[in-house]
């Protein structure tokens, strides 16, 4: 897909396909194909203020999109020490944020053996599939509304539904890196992924 860009130049855009991202999804996508950021690493787009996740192909070409579940704290930043109390469960409410920021991913295993994407091991910041457990029919419930507002649930991960995972997480990212470009909601995109 093609767009014009300054002086009447025409420059490479990333392809949505039917959907109807926000502009800042939008924006970010097309810098990140324009400025071929990813290199050749398929990529995604996670517009937190959406509660959505954009997958792309390497060549910018969407291949699915998902609605997400993300931490219940507004914020944009991990809080230092999250990713050890993380592994005992004993993450503040207030801690509990989905980091913004460019992350290159790693395919890899929590502590119980479930495969998940890792943005940024240390903070035990993931993609994952929706858990089994007592939360799993509410998340899938939240999953399914239209609203985003529900959407603000987990520890700070970003929680996809497990047949999505299955279907397109793991077969593009479980074996090879990618990138993920998490938006902010404190500030505005073009000032994270400055030069946009």
């Amino acid at each position: 897909m093609l767009c014009a860009g300054a002086h009447g130049r025409t420059a490479a855009a990333a392809d949505f396909g039917a959907e109807q991202p926000s502009r800042d999804a939008r924006e970010v996508a097309d810098w990140a194909v324009q400025n071929d950021d990813p290199g050749q690493r398929p990529f995604l787009i996670v517009d937190k203020k959406e509660a959505r996740v954009y997958v792309f192909q390497r060549d910018g070409r969407l291949v699915a999109a998902t609605a997400a579940l993300l931490g219940s704290a507004r914020g944009d930043h991990s809080v230092p020490g999250v990713g050890q109390r993380a592994q005992t469960g004993q993450v503040a409410r207030e801690e509990r944020t989905t980091p913004a920021g460019r992350f290159l991913t790693q395919p890899g295993r929590n502590l119980n053996g479930e495969h998940v994407v890792w943005l940024d091991y240390a903070s035990a910041f993931a993609l994952h599939r929706v858990r089994a457990g007592a939360a799993y029919a509410m998340r899938q419930q939240r999953l399914a509304t239209a609203t985003p507002l529900d959407n603000r649930v987990s520890l700070g991960c970003v929680v996809v539904p497990e047949a999505f995972y299955d279907g397109v997480i793991q077969p593009l990212l479980g074996h090879v890196r990618g990138v993920v470009y998490v938006m902010p909601e404190t500030q505005p995109a073009r000032e994270l992924f400055s030069p946009m």
